[in-house]
């Protein structure tokens, strides 16, 4: 099922470089897929790769 676990926001800003209000933003605009585990969201690496693909400069 689950190749890879998911990622918290932390460790997604700390990939990304950015804070974590950034990707709890990114999230609330349902730019970055995430699944919500109690109080915590979660983000799949696929979803990740997908949000980093869609946002890279061409």
């Amino acid at each position: 099922m689950l190749r890879k676990p998911l990622l918290t926001v932390h460790e997604v800003a700390d990939l990304l470089k950015v804070k974590e209000a950034t990707v709890r933003q990114w999230i609330r605009d349902r730019q970055l897929r995430a699944v919500k585990f109690g109080r915590e969201w979660r983000v799949a690496h696929v979803d990740l790769e997908t949000f980093i693909n869609q946002n890279a400069n061409r």
